[in-house]
């Protein structure tokens, strides 16, 4: 019997999963959705940032899982953008023991690491991170959907109206008035999880909808001579792709949603926010102002993890998302945590590892 699988999502998170899914089994009958164009959503103002660290001992693992993907993709498709970097790393020093419990693979400097960066406050503690990299996010997830054609369905610019489950399958009513029967469907919409027809099967994980904002920085830093705060969840990283540096920091503004973020520009108290997380830190990185900005929004779960379970009540709709801002860092391992949600209904015969995609 050939399972039919649904992808409800065409994001990095659900172009992951969709080909993670044929990975594992090539005779599956995928379909994938999006109410518009795959990588047109939370994917485009990604700042498509790796690093190998984690809150948890889960987080670090899918982290790991994802940093091999990301260099197995990288080998196997160069034309897409994604440029290893090695930060510094900063923190006070009487959270060392923190900082290294987060980080993978953190090292002391040396001398060849070259001159310190000036920008940094005094007293802090640092470290090099190897194994980082950025990427051009909305790419990636095309290039995934470009692979996807040549053995699954993409259905772009529907909207999902109505989605059934039963013992027997799940029906999901689109836009245009089709209906799609699948055997299980995968639920990977980002900022949109507490919308429309998905709602009914989120309402109770918790999730919610923050304010996401980076900084366009000009000069670029130099792939050495990126930043990364941890314990301040703020970095300073090159984007090689559009010529510019981005920096992150962590907005607080809780309970927005997609559509209001559609149409939301950059303002002076961002500026003033990322100043204030910088006087602690770094209080002369940001001297100028920033050539521009992203501002946009992404689902966060309640324990600061990704969330990747079953919704429905026969076993056939898994949720995956609500990252918490790490939706590209995280996507392969997450997907590898869904496949395994939804192997019980898939034919074994032909079985494909993950290394093979």
């Amino acid at each position: 019997m050939t399972a039919r699988i649904v992808v409800l999502g065409g994001g990095i998170v659900g172009t992951v999963v969709a080909s993670r899914l044929l990975a594992e089994d090539g005779t599956r009958r995928i379909t994938l959705v999006d109410a518009g164009l795959v990588g047109n959503g939370a994917s485009q103002y990604s700042a498509g940032v790796h690093f190998p660290v984690g809150c948890s001992a889960r987080v670090k693992a899918l982290a790991a899982t994802s940093a091999d993907y990301y260099e197995r993709m990288r080998t196997r498709a160069p034309a897409v953008p994604i440029h290893p970097f090695e930060p510094w790393v900063a923190a006070d020093s009487a959270q060392a023991a923190e900082v290294e419990a987060r980080c993978t693979g953190l090292r002391a400097p040396n001398a060849a690491d070259g001159r310190v960066p000036a920008d940094l406050a005094p007293g802090l503690e640092l470290w090099r991170l190897p194994g980082c990299h950025v990427a051009d996010v909305q790419q990636v997830a095309q290039w995934h959907a470009r692979q996807l054609l040549e053995r699954a369905k993409l259905i772009e610019g529907l909207r999902v109206t109505a989605i059934d489950e039963s013992a027997a399958g799940v029906r999901v009513q689109l836009s245009d008035g089709r209906t799609l029967a699948a055997d299980a469907l995968v639920l990977a919409p980002g900022p949109w999880a507490n919308t429309g027809a998905f709602k009914p099967f989120t309402a109770a994980l918790g999730i919610r909808i923050k304010k996401v904002v980076a900084l366009h920085v000009d000069p670029a830093p130099a792939r050495d001579a990126a930043l990364f705060f941890p314990l301040e969840d703020a970095f300073l990283a090159p984007l090689p792709h559009r010529g510019h540096g981005l920096f992150s920091y962590t907005c607080t503004q809780w309970d927005v949603t997609p559509e209001a973020m559609r149409h939301a520009s950059l303002e002076r108290r961002e500026f003033d926010e990322a100043q204030a997380v910088l006087g602690r830190v770094a209080p002369g990185l940001l001297a100028q102002p920033p050539m521009g900005g992203r501002v946009f929004c992404d689902a966060y779960g309640p324990e600061r993890e990704p969330i990747v379970c079953g919704v429905g009540t026969h076993g056939r709709i898994v949720f995956v998302g609500a990252a918490n801002g790490s939706g590209y860092r995280l996507a392969p391992g997450m997907a590898d945590e869904a496949a395994g949600l939804l192997r019980h209904l898939a034919p074994q015969q032909g079985f494909l590892t993950h290394a093979n995609l």
